[in-house]
């Protein structure tokens, strides 16, 4: 498995790309901005883009997600209860932000909780963790998850936002996240990875 991650601007979103080196298959995690950056990297890699997952609708994660898209012509993947901030777009941008106008774009997969998403021989298991957004996810698998908005290293995501909820997101964490195996690597969608073990050792937020 090849990861490769791309610090995004202005907020440096994490993007990855996440490949089956033995069949050339790969997926884009969260394209938040920067569409000719990701597009370049992806044909250094000569991955074959087979699917766009986004870990929540906010929007410095789906930012470059048309232009990705029509690049590669993957399929979009999101969880349904955050699919409307894919589908309606940003027609005039993000205001203060300098987030361009956004096209609107039809979902072609709703993720839940429990669905397998396989690249190549790469098998990901969707974990749903509400709390940054009613519809956030992770994805499991390989002997690492991507964690979006929801768990950082030595911090959590925000909660103070629309769709926002502290006490579901601190649920999701303990009794979905927490419980992985120590040695489970975490790449989050801001900041350095981490591990659950780390986390759960040392993350403030987590004490008590």
């Amino acid at each position: 498995m090849i990861i490769e991650k791309l610090e995004l601007m202005p907020f440096g979103t994490n993007c990855y790309i996440v490949g089956d080196e033995s069949t050339n298959e790969a997926m884009i995690i969260d394209p938040g901005a920067e569409a000719d950056t990701i597009m370049k990297k992806v044909e250094s890699l000569g991955f074959d883009i087979k699917l766009i997952v986004l870990t929540h609708g906010h929007p410095d994660h789906i930012g470059a997600l048309k232009q990705v898209k029509d690049a590669t012509d993957a399929e979009v993947a999101i969880h349904p209860e955050d699919a409307m901030y894919i589908e309606r777009g940003h027609p005039g941008g993000v205001p203060g932000f300098g987030f361009p106008a956004q096209e609107p774009v039809a979902p072609d997969r709703l993720l839940k909780g429990g669905d397998s998403i396989d690249i190549g021989n790469l098998h990901f298991t969707v974990i749903h963790t509400p709390g940054h957004t009613q519809g956030g996810i992770c994805l499991l698998g390989e002997g690492v998850i991507f964690t979006g908005d929801t768990l950082f290293n030595f911090g959590i995501g925000r909660y103070d936002m629309p769709g926002g909820n502290g006490h579901q997101l601190m649920d999701s964490i303990i009794t979905k996240l927490m419980v992985l195996p120590d040695n489970t690597i975490a790449y989050p969608g801001h900041g350095p990875s981490t591990t659950i073990g780390e986390e759960r050792e040392g993350n403030p937020f987590l004490r008590g």
